[in-house]
């Protein structure tokens, strides 16, 4: 897996808390795992997707690979959502909305 709901997340807690242990909390998985699925997708793409700021104990920051690849991500899901509801609501007979989109 190089990129997909899983590490996008991780990202997101990793830019929401600045740390990559509270990331993973947060997600209910291991710092370990985290820092392997993280380090295993850098390794692919030959970048970082984050970056460490203010010395050893400090936290991390999206780099801006991580930041464009969020992005992108975020683009792409929209997009892939708003044609499978638009779909769904051509072959279902039932109203289908957004996942974040509020009832009417």
């Amino acid at each position: 897996m190089l990129f997909g709901s899983g590490r996008a997340q991780l990202l997101l807690k990793i830019r929401e808390y600045g740390s990559l242990k509270k990331a993973a909390e947060a997600m209910g998985i291991s710092y370990r795992a985290a820092w392997g699925k993280l380090k295993k997708t850098e390794e692919v793409l030959g970048e970082p997707l984050v970056e460490k700021y203010g010395g050893n104990r400090a936290g991390y920051s999206l780099s801006p690979l991580g930041e464009r690849l969020m992005a992108a991500y975020a683009q792409w899901f929209d997009e892939v959502e708003r044609f499978a509801v638009d779909r769904a609501e051509e072959l279902l007979p039932w109203h289908l909305r957004m996942f974040e989109e509020p009832e009417k």
